[in-house]
């Protein structure tokens, strides 16, 4: 049985918050922080690319909402599901565990950097023709966070 991604982010977080903050000592806040982000950026969007091609579903809504459920395993997410179709997957988080364990710790900004930003390298990965939207996040201290996932023009539709 394979391990639920909020205990993943539990271990990895042992290891990735004690690195980060040490580079950030050593090259300072932004420095640090824009490495952190291409590298695990580059790392998410080809999970992206992964998983996309694996699936090989071209219903947006099923695809995304499947890979969501692996996220809210263990009750890692409460979530509403605002919309959902061949073009569309819209969603709001109203309870995450991974913000409450980054707040927890006294990281929420590294939580965000960890943990949050990966869903929009993640999205880049799905493809040209696939956008997420979010405004907000509960790391950041917002009520939920928005997620909007939508194909944009040009991309497969359910005309294909």
């Amino acid at each position: 049985m394979s391990i639920p991604v909020i205990q993943q982010a539990k271990i990895q977080a042992q290891v990735l918050v004690p690195l980060v903050k040490a580079l950030q000592a050593e090259l300072g806040e932004e420095r640090a922080r824009k490495i952190v982000r291409k590298t695990l950026g580059d790392l998410y969007r080809q999970f992206g690319v992964e998983f996309w091609r694996a699936k090989n579903e071209p219903n947006l809504g099923k695809a995304i909402g499947s890979a969501f459920t692996t996220y809210a395993r263990d009750d890692a997410l409460h979530y509403d599901v605002i919309e959902q179709s061949q073009d569309a997957f819209a969603f709001d988080v109203t309870r995450c565990r991974y913000a409450e364990f980054y707040k927890e710790l006294g990281e929420p900004e590294l939580g965000f950097l960890l943990v949050c930003s990966a869903d929009f390298d993640t999205a880049e990965g799905f493809g040209p023709d696939v956008e997420l939207t979010r405004t907000q996040t509960i790391m950041q201290g917002a009520s939920h966070c928005d997620f909007r996932y939508r194909r944009t023009a040009g991309g497969e539709s359910s005309d294909s």
